[in-house]
């Protein structure tokens, strides 16, 4: 479209500059012929009245060389009651030119080498005609010419690259523009559901963007009602499964207690399953955008409410910390929960009943930090787990649940890292970024925004790999 533009405005401003560029030369050529032959007129009539009085030779000579010059003007006075032909100056015209403009009385203009002559017929006290010739250069014809004609040409030249400047201007605001919805749209078939477009230039433009931008809004309002709808779906079927699960591990022997525990497993398996591919088919997203986010120590404290019925059935000591004051997080209420439900779960799958664990919220005044740790037997290889990102292998696992806590840390520029807990076992640490800065790896201090005290991050022997 841009080079379009462009070459429109060339073809109809060229146009445009020939159209008037060309006649208007011609009419300055023209104009300096028409002066250049006035002037040898003004000279032909300085010498009439003198013709016209005497037809002296000497006398004409000195009017000839007063009113011009005797190489530019000739007079030619034909033989008389027996006086001979009088001719004085330089003669250029033909003779057969001269008489027809004695017999026919009247001015007349006649091609010569290197120019052009002026014939005009004079009657003198005898009663013939004399003629004057005055010669006209070429160059005083053309005089002042070229240099109108480049003028021209420059202003011409001039207007068609300004022309084709603006043309590219206003191609530019309208192609960048639709450009940038081009991209938006390939962003958004990508699954990037953060891509919007500005809405910028023409009117048409504008409201394209404006309605690229609206189903933009619904799409993700809509896959994010889907996902709350799963992840509200995964937990009823969860709290049914871990009371069959423990109720099927009290059956004791026997075929009856074999088919249902075995029914259990399937139906986890399903649950898995499930889960598994509405995470896989959760689109690209971009980071929230600022003022938007939720308060982790609500979200803990609602989680855990959940978990504990589970961990009181299990006999499971619980202990939260860090959740009496609100910690504002640029987190989704509903990716937090799910990041934490994933771990809690791990938790449950991952140790046996009466293993104690812990949920900590540390807040900073650049980062938020979640720990949950618990007592049982721990990962042996913790980065191995974290790049794996396919479960550990065991039924029951679908191996997302690392893979989901870790890009809602890395969706703010913090982390996870894995370690060893001052309980015994596992500890993952999420480290939620407050300005989108990339957190320090190692010995990275935390000031809490009340109070003077320091929360040190694992510099001791329970540091992280």
């Amino acid at each position: 479209m841009r080079w379009a533009l462009v070459k429109v405005s060339l073809a109809v401003t060229t146009m445009v500059v020939l159209a008037f560029a060309v006649p208007l030369g011609l009419v300055i050529k023209e104009m300096a012929r028409d002066r250049a032959f006035s002037n040898a007129e003004r000279e032909a009539a300085a010498v009439a009245p003198a013709l016209s009085i005497t037809t002296d030779r000497d006398q004409l000579e000195r009017v000839v060389a007063s009113a011009g010059s005797e190489a530019e003007m000739a007079v030619h006075i034909p033989a008389a009651d027996g006086a001979e032909a009088v001719d004085i100056g330089r003669q250029r015209a033909a003779r057969h030119d001269i008489a027809t403009v004695r017999k026919l009385g009247r001015a007349s203009t006649t091609e010569v080498p290197g120019g052009s002559t002026l014939l005009q017929p004079v009657a003198i006290s005898s009663g013939e005609i004399a003629v004057v010739e005055v010669y006209v250069p070429e160059a005083e014809v053309s005089n002042g010419v070229s240099t109108a004609w480049a003028v021209l040409a420059v202003v011409g030249i001039a207007l068609i690259v300004g022309s084709v400047a603006v043309a590219d201007r206003l191609g530019v605001r309208m192609v960048q523009p639709a450009q940038r919805l081009v991209e938006g749209a390939h962003e958004l078939g990508e699954g990037k559901l953060g891509a919007r477009v500005p809405e910028e230039g023409p009117k048409e433009l504008r409201l394209a963007a404006t309605a690229f931008n609206s189903m933009a809004d619904q799409v993700v309002q809509l896959l994010a009602n889907e996902r709350e709808l799963a992840a509200d779906l995964s937990h009823r079927l969860r709290t049914p499964l871990t009371v069959l699960r423990l109720n099927a591990a009290s059956l004791g022997d026997g075929p009856a207690a074999e088919q249902t525990r075995a029914a259990v497993a399937q139906l986890e398996r399903e649950v898995d399953t499930i889960i598994r591919t509405a995470r896989e088919a959760k689109p690209q997203t971009a980071a929230i955008g600022p003022g938007a986010g939720c308060d982790a120590a609500e979200v803990v404290r609602e989680r855990m409410e959940f978990w504990s019925a589970l961990a009181e059935d299990e006999g499971r000591k619980v202990r939260v910390a860090g959740v009496d004051r609100p910690v504002r997080i640029p987190v989704a209420r509903a990716d937090l929960a799910a990041a934490l439900d994933a771990l809690l779960g791990n938790v449950f799958r991952h140790t046996s009943e009466g293993t104690a664990f812990a949920v900590d919220v540390h807040n900073g005044e650049d980062a938020v930090i979640v720990l949950v740790s618990d007592a049982g037997p721990g990962i042996p290889d913790p980065e191995a787990a974290m790049a794996r990102g396919r479960g550990s292998g065991s039924a029951g696992s679908t191996g997302l649940g690392l893979d989901i806590v870790r890009r809602l840390a890395e969706s703010t520029g913090g982390d996870v890292r894995i370690g060893s807990s001052v309980l015994g076992g596992t500890e993952v640490r999420i480290w939620i970024q407050l300005d989108g800065r990339a957190p320090e790896r190692r010995g990275h201090r935390v000031r809490r925004r009340r109070g003077s005290r320091m929360v040190l991050s694992f510099n001791r022997s329970r540091s992280l790999p």
